[in-house]
């Protein structure tokens, strides 16, 4: 069987093919996203998806007319961002995306919605997850008259494909909007009557990776949570191995065969019982773009601005001067979402270690430090030794000197992801394993 996995990305929609018996990537496929909407609030970010949606649907033309033997369609995407629908199953809304803020500014009593979560609940949710925004939304009057339900923009995808007048999320999604119990498996309702918020909104949701419907007789998977489909599409053994993704921001992911808590990592259900434990920097690879900004602006200052500040970096870091004191750079220049007010450091700075090189090293260093503080939190829900670190996103894949630091301060053997679509990949394997045409090791047989 050949499946189709679709990743809406932000900034881009990818797609693969994928074949189940040998699982290998016949062809891939990137375009450009393109639909931001331009909005006078710099904390409103928002994207539309009449424009995603005619992207998707040319793109999947263009693949059915190559590939007309298709047995199934996955699909996945950004997993915190929402849009509204009617009782059509037709969006009434633009897509609130992930990166929307306005969950911590103050919307009434003075508090922001997701500190008056934490304060009158107990409840830890970040701003940008689709349940923030909605509250902030309800309160603040912009959830449509006629918005009856709402869901993520690949779940959506789904439901024009199928033709559903509702939707139906896979508990990672689901788990993605926020305010959802992930051991038991159900949004957490009495939070939204204490609100006075309409259940009736709440998504349907399942555990399994079920067939959503047909598209031009294709049957089309759920949508899965990009973090669990680039994990899933990564992978290979996961049990022993675990996922280290540098983009803007970055993660740090691995599988656990149940349910686990710890402060500062996120539960995230996978497959069944299984779970993916996960540490987000929400600077990320951003840092090291910061500190290429940072040499361009003194290169410009100093009359040179001609110079490539990536490979001035490279150059540094291959001839630094042995057994220089490095520097503690904390890289957390964008916050924590924990603490969105925090800041960055540069410590342990001296008269011999004051320097790019040093810096530069400092920088990377820092990267890999906080996504490895995460995973300590993460050792005591995981079962066996993980001995591999598998490695995406282009912050590693561009970058060797990063690929060496993570490894060293893992202590484990570094592998770049063998796909680089890996999200569109693991949206394919989920398709299949909807079809029944893969059924993974680490999964119990039915």
């Amino acid at each position: 069987m050949r499946a189709i996995g679709i990743d809406i990305g932000t900034t881009t929609i990818s797609a693969v093919v994928a074949e189940s018996d040998s699982r290998r990537v016949e062809k891939s496929f990137t375009i450009s996203n393109g639909s931001f909407i331009e909005t006078e609030n710099p904390l409103e970010k928002l994207q539309d998806p009449a424009v995603i949606l005619r992207k998707s649907e040319e793109l999947l033309e263009d693949i059915l007319k190559e590939y007309p033997d298709i047995g199934v369609i996955g699909l996945t995407g950004q997993m915190h961002g929402i849009v509204y629908t009617d009782q059509e199953g037709r969006h009434v809304s633009p897509l609130y995306t992930w990166q929307d803020g306005r969950g911590n500014i103050p919307c009434g009593a003075g508090r922001s919605v997701c500190g008056m979560l934490e304060e009158t609940y107990g409840v830890k949710l970040y701003t940008g997850y689709g349940m923030a925004t909605h509250i902030y939304n309800s309160m603040t009057g912009l959830v449509p008259e006629t918005a009856v339900s709402l869901c993520t923009i690949a779940d959506y995808l789904g439901m024009v494909l199928t033709e559903r007048n509702s939707p139906l999320l896979h508990a990672g999604n689901a788990a993605g909007l926020g305010l959802y119990d992930v051991r038991n498996c159900r949004f957490q309702k009495e939070v939204f009557d204490n609100l006075h918020l309409d259940c009736g909104m709440l998504p349907e949701v399942t555990d399994e990776f079920r067939i959503l419907g047909n598209c031009r007789g294709i049957p089309v998977c759920v949508a899965t949570g990009d973090n669990q489909a680039s994990f899933f599409g990564s992978v290979r053994n996961v049990r022993n191995s675990i996922l280290v993704n540098m983009g803007t921001g970055g993660q740090v992911s691995v599988y656990s065969e149940k349910y686990f808590a710890a402060e500062g990592v996120e539960t995230r259900p996978f497959i069944k019982d299984s779970c993916i434990l996960c540490g987000s920097s929400l600077c990320g690879g951003r840092a090291y773009a910061l500190l290429a900004d940072f040499f361009r602006q003194t290169g410009k200052a100093m009359g040179a601005e001609d110079v490539d500040p990536y490979r001035m970096m490279e150059h540094l870091l291959e001839t630094e001067e042995e057994g220089q004191e490095r520097l503690n750079v904390d890289t957390r220049f964008s916050g924590t979402r924990d603490c969105p007010e925090l800041k960055g450091s540069i410590g342990n700075i001296g008269t011999d270690n004051f320097t790019p090189g040093a810096l530069t090293r400092g920088v990377l260093e820092g990267m890999a430090d906080e996504l490895y503080q995460m995973y300590l939190k993460m050792e005591k829900g995981i079962a066996g030794e993980k001995k591999t670190m598998i490695a995406s996103g282009n912050g590693l894949r561009r970058n060797r000197h990063l690929q060496e630091i993570m490894a060293e301060r893992f202590s484990m053997r570094l592998e770049l992801a063998e796909q680089k679509e890996e999200a569109a990949y693991g949206a394919a394997l989920a398709g299949m394993i909807a079809a029944g045409a893969y059924q993974p090791e680490f999964l119990p047989v039915k």
